[in-house]
Formats: C-alpha cells, sequence, structure tokens
C-alpha cells in the first residue's frame, strides 16, 4: 500500500495510482453508445482477472469452515516420540485446521449427511506437521484404487448430473468391505450438530519414532471437549434448506464471540510384536482398534482461537498432505495412507501451482532452504537468489542433519507386513464383525440409536430400484438379520405411504 491505510489510493495489481477506478477510457461521441479502447488496460485487468479469480476447488472436501489456533502437550509421550513439537508439558505450537464435507461442491449446504474431513496443519519448529483426518474412525474402502470410485458414486449421475441413490448403493453393494462405515454414516453421527461436537480420527494407522530408531503404531483420536452432538436427519434436511452455512457461521461465531472450541488429543499404541498377531490388520481403514484393546493415551490439546482474515487466502488456498510429517512421526505400511502421501500434493499443485508451500497459509514457521525446487508459476520467495539449483554443488556445503533426522532414516522395517506382491481386495465374513459390533454394542446400548439408523437407511434404499434395493438389505442380512428386517420393514412401510 503506498500511502496511509485510512485512505488508500487505488492503483493497479502493478501499484500505479489510478485516479478513479470506474473511469472507463473511450471515444468521446455525442451520442449514448460509446466504443471503448483497448488502451483501457485497467477494465482488461478488472475483467480478466474476475474471469480467473476461481481457482480449482477441490474434487472432494470443497465445503469447509476454517480456524486457526494453538496445540498445547498435556502429557509426556517422550517414551514414544522424538518429535520436538510433542516433547515437553506445556509447549505450544501454532495450528490451523479446515474441516469439510466431503461430496458437496463449493456453496453445497454443509449440514448434509456426509463424512466430514478434519485437516490440521501444525506449525512447528521442525516444519508443517499434516493430520488429514476423518470424523469416522473406519473408512469405505481399504485399497486405494477404489477411492476415486468411491467417490464417483457419491457424486452426481454422468447422465443427470444429479446425486443418485442407484449409483450410491449399487457401488457399496459391490464393495461391502465398508459396511461398518454405511452404518456409521446413516447414523445420527453422519450429520453432526456443529463442527465443534465432532470428533477426528487419523483412520490410517502411523507409527510414532525414537532417535533409536524404533517406533511404535499408533491411531490418533482428537476428542471435542464440547462433546459428541448430533442432528436428527429432519432437523439436518431442514438447515439445508433454511440456513445451509450453518456449520461454518457455527464455527465462526462461536470463535468471535470468544468460546473456543478444544480438543484433547490421544493416541492409541501398538508394539510391532502384538500387531503381527493382532485379531485385525493394523493397516485396514475398514477396522478400527477396540478400545478394550488398545486404550486411548491423551497427551495434547488443540484449541481454535481465530478466525481467517481473508476466507480465500487463509482457507481456500490452504493445502494438507499426509506427506507433510516431522521426524517422530512417520507412515506405516497401511496402503490407504501411502497413496494418499502422492495424491494429496498432487493435488494442491493442480489446485494452487507447483509453488503451493509458498503462500502464507502454507508456509512453514520455521526456516526452509530448498534450492532444488524452484522456479514455476508464482515464485514469490526469491526464488533462492543465485544459489546453485542442482545437488552437490561445491559452492554449496550444507550443514550435517540432525539426530532426529538421521533417525527417521534408520527405522526398523515391517519386515513381517510381506514381500512385493498384487493384491486385490476382497470382501471376506471378517469384514462384517465390527459393524455387527456397531449395531449390537454401540447403537444397541443408546436409547433411539438403532430405530434412527434403519429409518435413514430406509429413506435412502427406498429411492433405489428393487435390486439394488434387495442386494443392500441382503449385505446388512450378513452384519444382523434383525437388522435386515427391520430395514426391510421400515421400506415396505415408506412406499405404502
Amino acid at each position: 500500500m503506498l500511502n496511509n491505510p485510512q485512505k488508500p489510493t487505488y492503483t493497479s495489481a502493478e501499484g500505479v495510482p489510478i485516479a478513479d477506478p470506474t473511469t472507463l477510457v473511450r471515444l468521446n461521441t455525442f451520442g449514448q453508445g460509446a466504443l471503448l479502447l483497448l488502451q483501457d488496460t485497467q477494465l482488461i485487468e478488472q475483467l480478466a482477472h474476475f474471469a480467473r479469480e476461481r481457482i480449482p476447488e477441490r474434487v472432494v472436501h470443497a465445503q469447509a469452515a476454517g480456524a486457526f489456533g494453538e496445540f498445547e502437550v498435556t502429557h509426556d509421550i517422550s517414551d514414544l516420540t522424538s518429535a520436538d513439537f510433542l516433547n515437553g508439558v506445556g509447549k505450544k505450537t501454532p495450528c490451523m485446521v479446515r474441516i469439510s464435507t466431503v461430496g458437496g461442491e463449493r456453496g453445497f449446504p454443509d449440514v448434509v449427511r456426509d463424512v466430514r474431513g478434519f485437516a490440521m496443519k501444525f506449525y512447528t519448529a521442525e516444519g508443517n506437521q499434516d493430520f488429514v483426518f476423518n470424523n469416522t474412525p473406519v473408512f469405505f474402502v481399504r485399497d486405494p484404487i477404489k477411492f476415486p470410485s468411491l467417490n464417483r458414486s457419491h457424486k452426481r449421475h454422468p447422465r443427470t448430473n444429479a446425486p443418485d441413490a442407484n449409483m450410491f448403493w449399487d457401488y457399496h453393494n459391490n464393495n461391502p468391505e465398508g459396511t461398518h462405515q454405511i452404518m456409521y454414516l446413516f447414523s445420527k453421527r453422519g450429520t453432526p450438530a456443529s463442527l465443534r461436537n465432532l470428533n477426528a480420527y487419523s483412520g490410517n494407522t502411523y507409527k510414532l519414532t525414537k532417535l533409536d530408531g524404533t517406533f511404535k503404531y499408533v491411531r490418533f483420536h482428537f476428542k471435542a471437549d464440547q462433546g459428541v452432538k448430533n442432528n436428527t436427519a429432519a432437523e439436518a434436511e431442514k438447515l439445508a434448506g433454511s440456513s445451509p452455512d450453518h456449520h461454518k457461521l457455527d464455527l465462526f461465531n462461536a470463535i468471535e464471540k470468544g468460546e473456543y472450541p478444544s480438543w484433547t488429543a490421544s493416541v492409541q499404541v501398538m508394539d510391532p510384536k502384538d500387531a503381527e498377531s493382532y485379531r485385525w490388520n493394523i493397516f485396514d481403514m475398514t477396522k478400527v482398534w477396540p478400545h478394550g484393546d488398545v486404550p486411548l493415551r491423551p497427551f495434547g490439546k488443540m484449541t481454535l482461537n481465530r478466525n481467517p482474515n481473508n476466507f480465500f487466502e487463509d482457507v481456500e488456498q490452504a493445502a494438507f498432505s499426509p506427506s507433510n510429517i516431522v521426524p517422530g512421526i512417520a507412515a506405516s505400511p497401511d496402503p490407504i495412507l501411502q497413496s494418499r502421501l502422492f495424491s494429496y500434493p498432487d493435488a494442491a499443485r493442480y489446485r494452487l501451482g507447483t509453488n503451493y508451500q509458498q503462500l502464507p497459509t502454507n508456509r512453514a514457521h520455521c526456516p526452509v532452504y530448498q534450492p532444488f525446487q524452484r522456479d514455476g508459476r508464482s515464485s514469490i520467495n526469491g526464488n533462492y537468489g543465485p544459489d546453485p539449483n542442482y545437488v552437490r554443488a561445491s559452492s554449496l556445503p550444507l550443514a550435517s542433519a540432525s539426530p532426529n533426522v538421521i533417525a527417521v532414516q534408520q527405522q526398523q522395517h515391517e519386515m513381517w507386513s510381506g514381500k512385493v506382491t498384487g493384491w486385490t481386495s476382497e470382501v471376506v465374513d471378517d469384514d462384517f464383525v465390527q459393524a455387527r459390533m456397531f449395531w449390537k454394542d454401540v447403537l444397541g446400548k443408546q436409547e433411539g440409536e438403532q430405530e434412527a439408523l434403519v429409518s435413514n437407511l430406509a429413506e435412502n434404499l427406498k429411492e433405489t430400484d428393487e435390486t439394488i434395493r434387495k442386494e443392500a438389505i441382503a449385505i446388512f442380512g450378513r452384519v444382523d438379520l434383525e437388522l435386515a428386517q427391520q430395514i426391510e420393514k421400515k421400506i415396505e412401510e415408506l412406499l405404502k405411504e
């Protein structure tokens, strides 16, 4: 800005002062019409920028809310990890959070039945640590090659360009390993009351590592200190029409009023030797680790206390990736996680450009030196000036890596997890065990929860063709015969209305 911010002078994007932003350059004629001139660069710039002011939206997770805050270590877990930001009770780290629906585009109601993405960026002294979680502890698939098809089936039909129940259920009938997740989604948990009242789960299995190269397998849980609260299907449907941005505004207004939401962070910890013989494949994202087997161990608290100053700058341009991992945390052989390590940065490069890490909301809060990753569109960090752009340059000696970084490269390998081979995810009876536990042991112990699930499923399934409907009911019969019978009976009642 060239002048007093209380009364700024209007300029071009290059800073050239312009007398009046509403004045056109045109032929001085005496009639009502007038030819405009190509030399009116301000008009051309305004129109050209307007046509380009929407960057490609995310293919999934397009509709979102975001906020900033801080993470504080509350319990010592130095026996598990050497990560700097997780060591030292009381240590605080600034963070940014983006919470999103999955299927709907930008502008789609944010209160509808859907999974919620819960992305977090911690600006640590060792670089950015990203966690890209969901509000569900399980997922629809365990095979990453199915991921694009999964999301297409939840979006718009290629012919009608509208959501399609047949497409949705046909996919899941033929890929029923996600039945536990389907039941979770169609329970009341699929329609959270607010973003302040939902939990976040890693779903994927990570490793916490130490300087000696040893590690433990972990799954992360961020539990809402405000408690979990959900809407009924009817309440969510009403809000979708009357207040489609309800979740976004609820979070924004709460922070503006000083009612800062917080989450308690915990990990489930499993020793590699125990993982070899555990009841379920610990790298299978369609399975939970029951807390009775693997209890939660708290380690921190995250509080959101600042709203974005500009949504586009701070939230829409934010890019998160599970590949952003600091020393002390590492990826496991979880196949979904392995694929996400590539997919998320690739999506960011497409949406935001090759230098998206330089944008303020993505930029690390610690020193960054990466002279071998430069040039490209919109480089805004000086592009490392005259420094060599090739490795092992004689004129560019580099400092030795810290012990924490070296330890990452010396981790023990999961030798027991197998050799390289082809793999296709097949559905087995074991895929329905945890869904049965969810039906009986979770929903069955809370008044009205089983009834809500049956009602929500029936309302959706009644829109499908009879063949697809029968296939879906048969799959729920593999979970529990009574569940299938209740769904079938409810559908018959709805079809008679």
